[in-house]
């Protein structure tokens, strides 16, 4: 009975002994991942992003960031991509990138990690989708670090209007530069307040000659289930209209291919100075189609319906393509009571590309970037539309695209 008791108290101690280094091996494991992970998140935070938040699941690791350094979002994603790859990725489980925008996710980009593959991590190994399935739910309540709301962006939009139509003078133009304060107050919103300072009248009225409001919206953007983007702007737009108006996109499984669509019920209104002039007889109009992406030359095709301010109903045909620093696209329409008409359109990114902020101190910068629009038909009365935020374009519009982000990964 001896021997016995004997034999079973080295085995019970034994026992303890494994147990007890299992567990100090453990620990050092598990005490390198919220290392790895906290030191990640303090890196993006030093960057300047914002929105930075990180959790490890027994599925995935998951990080969440927004890019508002740089004016080119592509860019800025990658930026995020090669710091994450620096700190190091797990090597049996997926890491995801969830990319907000005004705290709304936008995409994601994940990186699986290949069984026995020896090579070296490149961006391009990161696959980027609309899709950000259950891995928002899971992180969406940690931490933020480095919070937008509430920080103030002071923009200034240069805005050239030109019109040929004296047969003595090649063109007439106006140029303004319109500043603009634009805040973020709750997840998904933003106020914009702008003022129009004419520096250059030719041909547009004398009400241009004054100092007067540009847009002063307040925005709601908001994600729906099945990847359902949507926005809500209601104040002043340009084109001088007043109202509210709704957009919605949505992107099929085979994401080359959208719809998209907005409805806009508006008034019109001008400003005399600082004095407001305005119609509460309210017009309905509309825009619906879908869109086709050409992922190797980065170019959108679309093809719309749409109600424009006077009533008329028409399509519209585009066809954009997306630079790094630049859009150019052409287009062609076709309404009731009007003649075809046509033209090009262009957006170019603005000078400094990069915007780091100092605390909650107002950055002032240009804006994004600036664009213009050409009327080949010299159509002055028809077709005639609206933007319902200052910051709307056909850049700003393409800057989530997966397939551009993917572009700027592969080092295009």
């Amino acid at each position: 009975m001896k021997k016995s008791s004997s034999l079973e108290g080295v085995l019970q101690r034994h026992l303890l002994y494994c147990i007890a280094v299992l567990c100090f091996a453990l620990i050092p494991l598990q005490g390198f991942g919220q290392a790895a992970g906290e030191q990640t998140a303090d890196s993006l935070v030093k960057m300047g992003f914002e929105n930075v938040r990180w959790k490890e699941t027994p599925e995935e690791l998951i990080y969440t960031v927004e890019n508002n350094i740089y004016k080119v979002q592509a860019l800025g994603i990658r930026k995020v991509v090669e710091m994450i790859q620096s700190m190091g990725l797990p090597s049996e489980k997926p890491c995801k990138l969830i990319v907000t925008h005004y705290n709304v996710p936008q995409v994601s980009l994940t990186y699986r990690p290949a069984l026995g593959d020896t090579t070296a991590i490149s961006t391009e190994d990161w696959k980027v989708s609309y899709d950000i399935d259950e891995s928002w739910e899971k992180v969406k309540k940690e931490k933020k670090r480095n919070s937008s709301l509430f920080k103030v962006n002071i923009l200034v939009y240069p805005q050239l209007s030109y019109k040929n139509l004296v047969i003595t003078q090649i063109y007439q133009a106006l140029f303004d530069l319109s500043p603009a304060i634009e805040v973020s107050l709750w997840p998904g919103s933003k106020i914009t307040g702008q003022i129009k300072i004419p520096i250059y009248n030719d041909g547009y009225g004398i009400l241009e000659d004054k100092i007067h409001p540009g847009h002063l919206t307040l925005s709601q953007r908001f994600r729906l289930p099945y990847n359902i983007y949507g926005k809500v702007t209601m104040g002043y737009f340009n084109a001088d209209r007043w109202g509210v108006d709704l957009s919605f996109f949505h992107p099929f499984k085979d994401e080359r291919f959208s719809v998209d669509a907005r409805i806009g019920y508006v008034g019109v209104g001008y400003w005399n100075g600082f004095h407001l002039h305005y119609d509460d007889r309210m017009k309905t109009t509309w825009s619906i189609g879908g869109n086709f992406y050409w992922p190797r030359y980065n170019t959108q095709f679309s093809l719309k319906g749409e109600k424009y301010l006077l009533g008329e109903k028409g399509i519209k045909f585009e066809m954009i393509r997306h630079f790094r620093y630049a859009s150019i696209g052409f287009y062609a329409m076709k309404a009731e009571h009007a003649n075809s008409n046509g033209g090009f359109r262009f957006q170019i990114a603005l000078p400094f590309h990069k915007m780091k902020r100092k605390g909650y101190w107002p950055r002032i910068n240009f804006s994004n970037n600036m664009g213009t629009i050409y009327n080949a038909g010299n159509e002055q009365r028809y077709y005639k539309e609206f933007k319902a935020e200052a910051s709307d374009n056909i850049m700003e519009k393409n800057s989530f695209n997966p397939y551009f982000i993917k572009s700027e990964l592969l080092n295009f």
